[in-house]
């Protein structure tokens, strides 16, 4: 069970940052202030950092990792799209961002929770891609 823990936890993290990293790109070109910038910027490179991490393991199990569930794909780039149309400042690229990030945080905490049998690496793999996306959403607070 440890292993399929392990495994499953590993595939929901890949998926996140996929998203993550996704979700920052899709805003970039849009942002205007030169901070904000940099905050998503480090944000996207924290997760890619992560990313090889999870993939060195993922790749110890054999396993390719998982992509982000199309419709949630779907939905967020929809949701981006319309509010940028309708408001393209900052203020809306962190709100976008934001929102991701607390789901993101929601969604890898009842991970931790389902897999508990994980093994600690992972686990603390989990903790710190929280603690990116908690502190990226705090960074950015101020543009809200």
């Amino acid at each position: 069970m440890m292993e399929s823990d392990t495994i499953q936890l590993l595939r929901e993290c890949d998926a996140g940052i996929k998203m993550g990293v996704e979700s920052i790109d899709e805003v970039l070109e849009y942002v205007n202030d030169s901070t904000l910038r940099k905050y998503l910027t480090e944000g996207k490179s924290d997760h890619e950092k992560l990313k090889e991490e999870i993939q060195v393991l993922l790749d110890r199990y054999k396993d390719d990792g998982k992509e982000p569930n199309p419709m949630a794909k779907g939905m967020s780039w929809v949701k981006t799209n319309m509010k940028l149309v309708m408001k393209e400042s900052d203020q809306t690229i962190a709100a976008l961002i934001t929102d991701g990030c607390n789901m993101g945080v929601k969604s890898l905490n009842r991970y931790l929770n389902r897999y508990e049998a994980a093994d600690q690496k992972t686990k603390d793999i989990t903790k710190k891609l929280i603690h990116i996306e908690e502190r990226l959403a705090e960074d950015i607070r101020e543009y809200l």
